[in-house]
């Protein structure tokens, strides 16, 4: 795909210059037609653009796919033809890596291209849920509705997202400042002290020998040892995590861990059965759905669970009973949706149990911030309380003498 120039004028007369990405000059003037009232000559770029590094150091999030969503299903419920509104969108979207991505679309689609085939294409923008949602509502007629769908659910994942960001991002917050504070008051302020020790003389208690110790280690080369091993143990973590066992053995320890594993499991079950209820109400097939939840479960825990489920369903099991075996949902989830399964409500049930658990992440949220605010202090208030201490003993001791 090149990148070309186009000289363009909008509604107002106001002419510029635009920049297109398109296999062909023809199809970029398609898809600028779309947004501008006249567009003029188009040549292609042949000088080094420094303007795409953004781009490609963009992502597109949960919030920036839900904003887009949720604009796209209003024009569209208004009457707004397909190919203008993905102009619109284009012309104002804030992304730049989206907004590449929605001009191509609009282009390919005027070109008689679906919708959903032509999303296909960019997958670091739109993945198999969103596509598959489109895709639904294309064949049943119902894109508008299915947008508004796909909007909700990614603002409701948007809003789980961040309750959990929040939960983990105090505790990362404090400890990081008091790891600073700590840094800074042994490699700046005992050092100040070291030189009246020497000229009280006398032994030094154990507490103030080893702060001295650690002192003289961290103002000297050695202070990058324990950088270098805590660079290597989080690049063996990581590369650990890449294969299954580690995956499947991490993600494990996810769901039980002390403090956050009640959290993390929760949320699981709440994202789970909203992209699952979202996926169901806007038919598309039951196995198709329980595919695209296990690639979006985050978890492979979870994901092994619901291929599990998978099996047992297409050899004709209930979905009620086939999450039971796996023996990862809680109770409460997998009895509300046996209800739903004998009452036909099953995507009505799912999102209920979503509605319910994304609740309990929101109260987690709160009580672990609660819990977790005055043990940070405590550790704060310990590790400069260590450091006084340990300055102030030999001074005790010279009053001792002196008394």
């Amino acid at each position: 795909m090149a990148t070309f120039i186009a000289e363009v004028r909008d509604n107002r007369g106001k002419a510029s210059k635009q920049k297109v990405e398109a296999t062909s000059i023809e199809m970029a003037r398609a898809q600028l037609q779309n947004q501008y009232a006249s567009v003029g000559k188009i040549d292609k770029a042949m000088s080094l653009d420094l303007s795409g590094l953004g781009e490609k150091f963009t992502s597109v999030t949960v919030k920036d796919k839900a904003i887009f969503s949720r604009q796209f299903a209003v024009m569209v419920n208004a009457g707004v033809a397909i190919v203008r509104c993905l102009g619109i969108l284009s012309d104002q979207c804030p992304n730049p890596k989206l907004k590449k991505a929605v001009t191509v679309i609009s282009g390919e689609v005027q070109q008689g291209t679906t919708l959903s085939d032509a999303m296909r294409k960019h997958p670091d923008c739109f993945d198999n849920l969103y596509i598959s949602m489109v895709e639904a509502g294309e064949v049943g007629g119902v894109l508008d509705e299915v947008l508004n769908r796909l909007a909700k659910l990614l603002e409701d994942m948007a809003r789980l997202q961040n309750q959990i960001k929040s939960a983990m991002s105090y505790p990362m917050v404090v400890g990081s400042f008091a790891v600073i504070v700590f840094l800074a008051m042994t490699m700046f302020l005992i050092p100040i002290f070291a030189g009246i020790f020497q000229e009280i003389g006398g032994e030094l208690p154990a507490l103030t020998a080893f702060m001295l110790w650690l002192s003289g280690i961290l103002r000297s080369w050695k202070a990058l040892i324990p950088v270098g091993v805590i660079a290597a143990v989080v690049i063996l973590f990581k590369q650990y995590y890449k294969t299954p066992v580690g995956r499947l053995q991490i993600d494990g320890f996810m769901l039980k861990m002390p403090l956050f594993g009640d959290l993390n499991e929760k949320s699981a079950v709440a994202r789970f059965c909203r992209i699952f209820g979202t996926l169901t109400r806007s038919g598309v097939p039951l196995l198709n759905s329980l595919d695209i939840v296990k690639n979006t479960a985050g978890n492979q825990v979870i994901a092994n669970a619901v291929e599990g489920a998978k099996q047992d369903i297409q050899q004709g099991g209930m979905i009620s009973i086939a999450i039971q075996k796996e023996n990862v949902f809680p109770p409460l989830a997998i009895q509300m949706i046996s209800v739903g399964e004998e009452t036909g409500e099953l995507d009505s049930m799912l999102m209920k149990v979503a509605d319910f658990y994304e609740d309990e992440v929101e109260q987690t949220v709160k009580a672990l911030t609660s819990i977790m605010e005055p043990i940070m202090i405590i550790v704060l208030g310990g590790m400069v309380g260590t450091i006084l201490i340990s300055m102030y003993l030999p001074m005790f001791k010279v009053f001792e003498k002196l008394g």
